[in-house]
């Protein structure tokens, strides 16, 4: 193993802290979007993600992610975290494997908590941790392997995904249709009206995101170096682009410009740079973050024309926020932003090869995450029914879960009889 080095590992601890707040962002961000009855509900489920997922991911998750074995799976001679003093296989670490091992926990517990959203107001809570704690073994970690790993076949064929837009962001997407359709839609859904309660609660979680995602995405460089600095860059850059495009299409489509679309286009910008800030030189990072905040503002109406109920649009902006990411790699991707670049983009001269790889990886990633989800989801539904009863979902999953509300204004509780 190379020599550790101070500077180095004092950065990888402030980007796991930052990965880390990125979760109850997210808790935030989509407790804001629900109904009042249900946000304690949607704040559990997140943060619920961390404490289940850190489990599966210390006993056995890590290892199948990360130790040796073969292109598709990795073996269990990390089990339960042992061996931390040896080598990660394929990383010339200079950090302790202890802290990799805890900065990639949180990209595992972020996914998890993402799924959270497609499902929001209908599903049990208990439900939801059994999901959590199979999902993150026998899906995210052979994902994770693929892509992350220097011995994963998609690694290995030459994919470029600096940060997750295979692991994390078309895997939830992908895997929230999946529990979507097992799970069923929203009661009255697309009926009623289901607006967001909180925005100010939305707009919160939007910043704590857009802060941690700048220890998401520069961490992934592992040295605090130049290439971390061009990931952040990048990173704001895109979610710039993302926000303002957002603005001015809704503002063109509409008449308005909204607090909802500000953050919702950031987050899809941030979303889209994700596999691509180590690549990107810091224009094409701005259009690309434009490109997905258009993108995904058309992309969240889909549901609507199809009939699946994803509550707060995690296909829509993770799903494809994260194909956008990937293939505009295949245009953009730049030696000049990180040597390590064998194949540019196309519009670089680098030809199409690029382009065929990363279109590799969505169909991968997209087909591994639909599939497996939609098969685990079943088998659990039918095990563990993971819909909330009727009388539940009426009165709000806070009361009947948790007998708790959110909100006492003056004694009157946010329940179903409380206008939400």
């Amino acid at each position: 193993m190379t020599s550790l080095d101070s500077g180095d590992t004092a950065w990888l601890l402030v980007c796991t802290a930052l990965v880390l707040l990125m979760t109850p962002g997210l808790a935030f961000f989509y407790a804001g979007m629900v109904r009042a009855k249900n946000a304690l509900a949607m704040l559990m489920q997140t943060y619920a993600a961390i404490g289940v997922v850190t489990v599966t991911w210390v006993l056995v998750g890590y290892s199948l992610a990360f130790a040796d074995g073969n292109r598709v799976l990795g073996g269990l001679h990390f089990l339960g975290l042992a061996n931390q003093d040896e080598p990660v296989p394929g990383f010339d670490l200079t950090v302790p494997p202890l802290l990799f091992s805890m900065f990639q926990l949180m990209f595992a517990v972020i996914t998890v908590a993402l799924i959270a959203g497609a499902v929001a107001d209908r599903m049990r809570f208990g439900g939801f941790v059994a999901f959590a704690a199979l999902w993150s073994v026998v899906v995210y970690a052979p994902l994770a392997h693929w892509a992350f790993s220097p011995d994963g076949f998609l690694f290995k064929a030459g994919v470029l995904d600096f940060a997750g837009g295979t692991v994390v962001e078309i895997n939830s997407g992908a895997s929230g249709l999946a529990l979507a359709l097992v799970v069923g839609k929203r009661m009255g859904w697309p009926r009623e009206a289901m607006p967001p309660h909180s925005l100010p609660l939305t707009l919160l979680g939007a910043g704590l995101l857009w802060f941690g995602w700048f220890g998401f995405n520069a961490g992934s460089a592992l040295h605090a170096d130049g290439l971390a600095v061009n990931a952040l860059v990048a990173t704001h850059l895109s979610g710039v682009g993302g926000m303002l495009a957002w603005l001015v299409v809704e503002r063109w489509r509409t008449g308005s410009a909204t607090t909802l679309g500000a953050a919702t286009g950031a987050v899809a910008g941030l979303v889209a740079i994700t596999p691509a800030c180590g690549f990107l030189q810091p224009l094409p990072a701005l259009l690309l973050g434009a490109v997905a905040g258009v993108v995904c503002l058309y992309a969240v109406q889909v549901k609507f024309r199809f009939g699946y109920d994803d509550s707060l649009d995690v296909v829509g902006v993770h799903f494809v926020g994260g194909v956008v990411g990937l293939l505009f790699l295949g245009l953009f991707a730049a030696e000049a932003a990180n040597p390590g670049v064998v194949r540019e983009g196309l519009l670089l001269g680098g030809g199409l090869d690029l382009m065929g790889r990363q279109l590799l990886a969505v169909v991968v990633a997209t087909a591994w995450a639909f599939g497996a989800t939609y098969l685990l989801a079943k088998a659990l539904d039918r095990v563990y029914p993971l819909r909330v009863a009727e009388e539940h979902e009426v009165v709000g999953l806070d009361q009947a879960l948790h007998a708790e509300s959110a909100y006492d204004l003056g004694g009157v509780r946010a329940t179903g009889r409380f206008p939400a």
